[in-house]
């Protein structure tokens, strides 16, 4: 078992002492060498213990004796994506209209094992479900701090088109039906969160989430932390021209967002070896920044329909129709495969806006229960983030929920 633990720890402090083993295996001195890495190994492994219990008060926190863990997780990320926009009607009408799509891709589903020593330690997961994209995630909980990285990205066509029509100030018809875009919209999620306990020798996030430590009475402590989150969302192509027209122009959007907050933790102990957290902070927008990049077509929306057959062919190299205009107007009501076509589309540029201050939400909540040298957990996060300047609003919900049983050793 000690040598399966010395490999393990390799691993996990990604120790590569490949060339220098080979420089003293050459002059006879390889069993020395060996035997030092060993003891650095040992140095720490004792290092990591001894921070461990130094940085708790025992009374409310136990140290397991066992250091290893061996954990299988099963886990589900989901994510959902509203983005909104509103359109004026053309000149000389009175009128709006209210208009957005909604994404929500395939839950991410996921099985996989956790080998560490204390709160270190190394994972590797294989994805069950199928066209739910890639996901990534990084965590890591002490006693006085937590970390959280996450990465999601997924293609779809599959989206939900609602509308709300206005019109001499009045409320009109609404409506709303799930379509199948003809280019599939790219969503990319970058997700960083740190975070800072303040009552961390009698309260320890990593009782519920990690099971590295075992709360031993109920106890709470407020939180301070930091999140950058970064998104993209793009859905450029000439298939999907009219959604584009509908937007602005706009093909792609990539956000930026700084967030601080300040938060409360509590673990709940009804029972030996049980224990139950909820931690909430809210946050505040720092930075809000969005790039927008624009797009220009051969086709503009509305006009008069009698010209949309007088327009002849279009030609590319000098982007006129054979009558000399540069935009052909549209509908959107005679959406046939001859526009699709002829449809045209090219980057014109970019636009820079900074939103003002946005509240957002971390929320969390995990338990655990531990007997002998054993142990099982569930655990939930949600982030919800928000941009919005003038009519152009994009709301992120991104959260996961896991199982798992783990072993001591």
């Amino acid at each position: 078992m000690s040598k399966v633990k010395s490999i393990l720890l390799c691993m996990l402090l990604s120790v590569s002492a490949a060339a220098q083993e080979q420089d003293t295996i050459s002059n006879g001195q390889g069993k020395g060498r060996l035997q030092e890495w060993k003891e650095e190994l040992r140095f720490v492994q004792h290092f990591l213990d001894s921070a461990a219990k130094a940085k708790v008060d025992s009374r409310y926190i136990t140290v397991p004796e066992k250091p290893w863990r061996v954990v299988l997780r099963y886990k589900e990320n989901a994510v959902d994506v509203d983005y909104t926009n509103r359109l004026m009607a053309p000149e000389g009408a009175d009128g709006y209209m209210d208009w957005g799509m909604c994404f929500e891709p395939p839950v991410g589903a996921s099985i996989g094992m956790w080998i560490g020593y204390r709160g270190t330690g190394i994972s590797f997961a294989k994805s069950l479900a199928r066209n739910a994209g890639r996901y990534f995630s990084i965590a890591s909980t002490g006693a006085k701090y937590g970390f959280n990285f996450r990465y999601r990205k997924f293609e779809t066509t599959s989206t939900t088109f609602s509308a709300q029509f206005y019109a001499d100030g009045e409320q009109e018809e609404a409506w709303e039906e799930k379509l199948d875009i003809r280019n599939p919209a790219s969503i990319r999620s970058f997700y960083v969160n740190g975070y800072y306990v303040f009552n961390g020798r009698r309260y320890s996030q990593a009782a519920a989430y990690n099971q590295s430590v075992i709360q031993r009475r109920s106890a709470g402590s407020f939180l301070v932390g930091a999140t950058w989150y970064q998104s993209s969302f793009d859905y450029a192509g000439k298939d999907n021209s009219g959604i584009m027209l509908l937007g602005n122009n706009t093909g792609r959007m990539q956000l930026q967002q700084g967030n601080i907050g300040f938060g409360y933790g509590f673990n709940f102990v009804p029972f030996r070896g049980f224990v139950i957290n909820a931690m909430a902070m809210p946050t505040i927008s720092i930075y809000n920044r969005v790039k927008i990049t624009k797009y220009d077509s051969n086709y503009k929306l509305f006009g008069d329909e009698d010209e949309i057959d007088d327009y002849g062919k279009w030609n590319s190299d000098t982007r006129t129709w054979e009558n000399g205009k540069t935009h052909k107007p549209h509908t959107l009501t005679k959406e046939g495969e001859d526009w699709r076509a002829n449809a045209e589309l090219w980057k014109t540029g970019y636009e820079t806006e900074y939103s003002a201050f946005q509240f957002n939400l971390d929320l969390r909540v995990g338990m655990a229960y531990n007997w002998s040298n054993y142990f099982i957990g569930a655990q939930m996060q949600f982030n919800h983030f928000t941009y919005k300047k003038d009519y152009n609003k994009v709301e992120l919900s991104d959260g996961y929920a896991r199982v798992s049983f783990g072993v001591r050793l």
